[in-house]
């Protein structure tokens, strides 16, 4: 007895040029019991299609963490279970939200936006101080309306607590969303969603750093790891804003608060050089050869050497009434 399921190694991983996505090819693995490793991977893979049976049949979520508690001594590492997850989503080709195994929550928005959550109607223009956390339950979620005119991407959650104390969505009317790093599976489902269905131009502030342009990029167009599900995650029409190496310059970001770059930033920028998404992208490609010979990066909390609030009041919006984007 065997199972085939699609290969999720890079040699199968295809950029499609048309739609600018990464995506899983056509490759086929084949799991086997030939050996007492390959039983132990099979009976982890069965264990986990089990849970996921039992979560669709009741209509309930649960976290990865706590499908590896459902069998700690067999997975032994949460790792192994997490695999076996997206080996489960690439086998049946969908999802991972819709095996109903989701991720701790770790994503939040605010602005110009009213959403449906179950039964309750929730305006993020009205969170006090803080924020809607986005929810990893998707499938519950309705987007009623919204005026805003753009959707900002933020890296950072300190630089997207600064935004919502200036109330930068009110003045320019937007909608901010947070992952706090690279996008998880929900905030970049949500961004999709949001992206679609109202139509908006969409814009990623990152730090100016290989980090940052891969985050951007994983919002672009997907990542390697979860290729399956680049055409539900990704988000080709997001544009990114900032934060540049050439506006370091150009907004005179002193250098103290600029940062050398280590021997892996070098190594992860002349990765993306690499990358034909970016090799199409002049633009692009000119930022990160500049940043490549510069050997400087900055993050975007470096703004505030011209004061606190000149990230809100000066920067975006002359970026934004510009068009001074990638």
């Amino acid at each position: 007895p065997s199972i085939e399921l699609p290969s999720r190694t890079g040699s199968n991983i295809i950029w499609d040029d048309e739609n600018d996505l990464l995506l899983l090819g056509k490759q086929i693995m084949e799991k086997q019991f030939h050996s007492l490793t390959s039983v132990v991977d099979i009976t982890r893979l069965m264990k986990v299609l089990e849970n996921i049976y039992e979560l669709l049949k009741t209509n309930d979520y649960a976290t990865k963490r706590e499908i590896f508690y459902t069998a700690v001594k067999l997975f032994q590492d949460q790792k192994n279970s997490d695999k076996n997850i997206e080996d489960i989503s690439t086998m049946l080709y969908t999802t991972r939200n819709s095996t109903h195994i989701i991720a701790a929550p770790r994503g939040a928005c605010v602005g110009k936006l009213r959403i449906r959550d179950g039964t309750e109607i929730i305006d993020l223009e009205r969170q006090g101080s803080g924020y809607w956390q986005v929810s990893t339950m998707l499938d519950e979620i309705d987007i009623i309306e919204s005026d805003a005119e753009f959707i900002l991407v933020i890296e950072k959650d300190a630089a997207m607590m600064r935004l919502n104390k200036n109330k930068f969505w009110e003045k320019y009317p937007s909608i901010l969303i947070t992952a706090q790093g690279v996008g998880n599976v929900a905030v970049r489902m949500f961004l999709k969603r949001l992206s679609k269905e109202l139509n908006l131009p969409v814009f990623s502030l990152v730090d100016s750093d290989p980090y940052g342009h891969y985050i951007h990029s994983v919002y672009l167009r997907g990542s390697k790891r979860l290729s399956y599900e680049s055409p539900f995650l990704a988000t080709p029409n997001i544009k990114l804003l900032g934060v540049l190496t050439k506006d370091l310059d150009e907004y005179k970001i002193p250098e103290e608060a600029r940062i050398p770059m280590n021997s892996n930033d070098i190594k992860r920028i002349k990765d993306m050089l690499n990358e034909k998404f970016v090799k199409k992208n002049k633009k692009w490609e000119t930022d990160l050869n500049l940043a490549l010979k510069l050997k400087i990066k900055a993050e975007i909390q470096a703004f505030t050497s011209h004061g606190f609030d000149f990230l809100a009041d000066k920067y975006l919006p002359t970026k934004l009434t510009t068009g001074d984007w990638i």
